[in-house]
């Protein structure tokens, strides 16, 4: 169960959930910010785990994060398809329910496990480190972590990843950087999804990066469309600047 936010009560598939709290009668705020900071260490040292298995295997992890919808998995099989032969990619599924993802990951040619979270709104570093375990990457592969569709939990849960990224769509509106402040902070990188759709919307892409620079200054916007192939060159260079031995230390 998430402390933070309350979701997870049901137990992930591929790896044991969280165990539900007790009832107390501890005032409600104590007792809240003393969960919160529990499953946070918890996880903290889960990601450490994750961090040091990657490392002597010489493989790295990106954890893609973004609302439902923003084309998480339509870039991925385009990616893993466009850099076949410079980077072995392998992939971690992060859904409530279904195996649909992983299936279309795994029709690519990639290794893929699915992990279904039930309730829960995020993965958290226990489950991944299972689920590592289980996909078995090769040496210098990059795993890419295809988080929730969430906008809130996912930035809270470090997951042993090298580096993240955040997908917006040009459907969401170029306020959510604004609404969402912390997902966008702890991004590497954010990827403005769907451009070929610009035309037909009244999508400012300038307030978009504008507002995405005020809360996080050193991360790049790039703009792409999976399907029309706009920006792929770079967003594929980037990755491939990634695989390999990760870098020392959490996503920056």
């Amino acid at each position: 169960m998430c402390g933070t936010c309350g979701c997870g009560s049901q137990e992930a598939t591929v790896s044991s959930a969280t165990a539900a709290p007790a009832r107390t009668t501890e005032p409600a705020g104590t007792r809240t910010l003393r969960l919160e900071l529990d499953v946070l260490a918890r996880n903290t040292e889960s990601a450490e785990d994750n961090r040091a298995w990657l490392a002597a295997r010489r493989v790295s992890a990106v954890n893609l994060m973004s609302s439902p919808g923003a084309g998480k998995t339509t870039l991925l099989e385009h990616t893993i398809r466009a850099v076949a032969g410079t980077v072995t990619c392998a992939v971690i599924e992060g859904d409530q329910e279904t195996p649909l993802d992983a299936e279309r990951i795994r029709a690519t040619g990639a290794r893929a496990v699915q992990v279904n979270t039930g309730t829960g709104c995020h993965l958290e570093a226990a489950t991944v480190g299972r689920a590592l375990r289980e996909l078995d990457p090769p040496p210098g592969a990059v795993v890419l972590i295809e988080n929730v569709g969430n906008l809130v939990c996912p930035g809270l849960f470090d997951l042993g990843e090298s580096a993240r990224v955040v997908l917006a769509s040009v459907t969401e509106g170029e306020d959510k950087p604004s609404k969402y402040p912390h997902m966008y902070r702890v991004a590497d990188l954010v990827l403005l999804t769907k451009v070929d759709l610009l035309p037909y919307l009244a999508f400012d892409g300038d307030l978009f990066a504008g507002s995405v620079r005020l809360v996080n200054p050193s991360a790049p916007v790039l703009p792409v469309s999976a399907t029309a192939g706009t920006g792929l060159t770079d967003w594929y260079d980037w990755l491939r600047a990634r695989s390999g031995p990760p870098a020392t230390g959490g996503p920056s």
